[in-house]
């Protein structure tokens, strides 16, 4: 009796351990397909998920694409200037530079051209020396001073005046005024030495007009104000 019970419980043992063997070895269901979830392209903030990777090689390669993408690279030279590494696969659009035209403006410069004058009432030397065709009278009217009042300061009379010579020194007043018009004769005009009035020097000319500078005279037509004028020479009188 013993021994049909021990058998028994031998038989069971193997039995329950042949089930839990056999049970070990089934293989597991079959897991559901994964699918992705659809995006809305209208999304701003929707960032499609690309495929899981295959093995530990395509999880390497895309952090690696990933962290390359943020990389901000520094551009020596004065100061540092960030700029974003390329990503594989963009492409990169050149923004082009427009080169405006620069249109300069050139300041034409004006250049005054002195003339000479004659010289303005108020602006009288204290002192002149005669040059040669010149006399009291038209130096009077010159610095626009009294004809008497020059030759009483200059210490002279009436009936010498005529008479001077080049190189007398005549002492101008610093007040009063020519009687009557300055002018003796009209001018602008033209000057034939010998015919218009008898002298060869600019000097001459411009006491026959009375009013003016021998050196304007000059100016206008070219020469020196110290020139000797030949007979029949034609100057113009501003």
């Amino acid at each position: 009796m013993s021994r049909n019970s021990r058998g028994v419980m031998i038989a069971s043992t193997l039995l329950l351990a042949a089930i839990l063997i056999a049970g070990c070895r089934q293989p597991y269901s079959t897991p559901p397909a994964a699918t992705n979830t659809p995006i809305d392209p209208n999304s701003f903030f929707s960032t499609p998920i690309p495929s899981q990777p295959a093995n530990m090689q395509d999880v390497e390669n895309i952090t690696t694409q990933t962290a390359m993408a943020t990389v901000m690279t520094s551009t020596p030279g004065v100061g540092t200037t960030t700029t974003p590494a390329p990503v594989t696969g963009a492409t990169a659009t050149a923004t082009p530079i427009i080169n405006l035209p620069i249109t300069a403006t050139a300041t034409q410069a004006v250049v005054a051209v002195q003339t000479s004058t004659p010289v303005p009432a108020g602006s009288r030397p204290a002192t002149y020396v005669l040059k040669p065709g010149e006399f009291p009278y038209c130096i009077a009217r010159r610095f626009n001073v009294d004809p008497d009042e020059l030759l009483r300061l200059s210490g002279l009379s009436a009936a010498q005046a005529d008479s001077l010579t080049a190189g007398t020194v005549l002492t101008i007043p610093q007040s009063g005024a020519f009687p009557g018009d300055r002018s003796w004769h009209d001018h602008p005009a033209t000057f034939t030495v010998g015919v218009t009035y008898n002298t060869n020097t600019v000097y001459g000319v411009a006491c026959y007009y009375g009013d003016i500078e021998p050196s304007v005279i000059a100016q206008n037509n070219g020469i020196s104000v110290d020139a000797t004028l030949s007979a029949g020479q034609t100057l113009n009188i501003p």
